[in-house]
């Protein structure tokens, strides 16, 4: 579902504050990624804490996936751009992320999944960012939901830009998914040459954005292939106007910060460094996990 929308004009558009060059590195059975975001940004980039980036045409580097692992404490959002992953969990839900999908979840007290290639050649690419939960909500009941591609609101400007709505709004259109608390912010961009894009941001929204086609330039500054580009803020700046001299594609994270302590042990991430031996100690004695809400609605966070 697809609205044409006129560009929304800003004041002043957020400059680029820093530019951030991924790190390789493997995940689950050994899939080779790239995490964009990393630890060392979680308190500037709040509430997000990671940011992993994975693309190839080689199965070698990815068709072992990432079998059975317990989270805890936050959500995970996974967006398919190319290939089929299955996913499965504790409690015995599954689904199949195939091109253009994205899966919400949120692990809440605790889940332990599964998330497997269904292809054994082709291109595996997308993304997965982790949101993380207040700590009222750290102990919620797991939930999750699979969206389709057809399910993803999108926008086309008059310039051509296409906008696809992950989370939150853009130029008045609501996305698949909301969060009361954090109120992320999850847009894919995809810019033909010479065209713009605005996007209104409240001032004390974190925000950054990675570009993965092409390279685009925020005010003076050019924002290359494959690089984040944290967004500077201040209070008199209401958005960011993005431009790209050639076509381009990149994501679009903005939200609320939380202002909390974070822990985080592995795929843990709670507020103490005892709720993480909590964690541990529930996992090693198989009490970490409880039914998963598969629900049509938007969990018990978005109430």
């Amino acid at each position: 579902m697809k609205t044409m929308v006129t560009s929304e004009h800003i004041q002043q558009s957020r400059a680029v504050e820093q530019l951030v060059v991924g790190q390789a590195t493997s995940d689950g059975a050994g899939v080779k990624l790239t995490r964009v975001l990393t630890q060392p940004y979680q308190y500037r980039l709040d509430p997000f804490l990671m940011l992993d980036a994975f693309g190839s045409d080689n199965p070698d580097e990815y068709i072992a996936g990432f079998p059975d692992h317990p989270h805890r404490g936050f959500e995970t959002i996974t967006y398919m751009l190319e290939g089929r992953m299955r996913h499965r969990d504790s409690a015995g839900n599954e689904g199949l992320l195939e091109n253009g999908g994205v899966q919400w979840m949120t692990a809440g007290r605790g889940v332990i999944h599964s998330e497997l290639p269904e292809q054994e050649a082709g291109r595996m690419e997308g993304f997965q960012l982790w949101l993380n939960l207040a700590a009222k909500d750290k102990m919620s009941p797991a939930w999750y939901r699979d969206f389709k591609s057809h399910e993803i609101p999108e926008i086309e400007t008059e310039q051509g830009v296409l906008a696809r709505i992950i989370a939150g709004q853009s130029h008045g259109v609501a996305g698949a998914m909301s969060r009361v608390t954090t109120e992320p912010i999850y847009l894919d961009l995809h810019m033909p040459a010479g065209s713009s894009f605005s996007q209104t941001l409240p001032a004390d929204f974190n925000a950054f954005i990675y570009v993965y086609r092409g390279e685009v330039k925020i005010g003076e500054q050019q924002v290359p292939l494959q690089r984040m580009a944290i967004l500077k803020k201040w209070p008199s700046a209401d958005g960011v106007k993005i431009t790209a001299s050639a076509d381009a594609r990149l994501i679009l994270i903005a939200g609320r910060p939380l202002g909390e302590t974070i822990a985080q042990y592995g795929p843990f991430v709670m507020n103490s460094q005892e709720e993480i031996f909590k964690a541990i100690d529930d996992f090693r004695r198989g009490q970490l996990v409880e039914t998963i809400s598969t629900n049509q609605g938007q969990g018990v966070l978005a109430q």
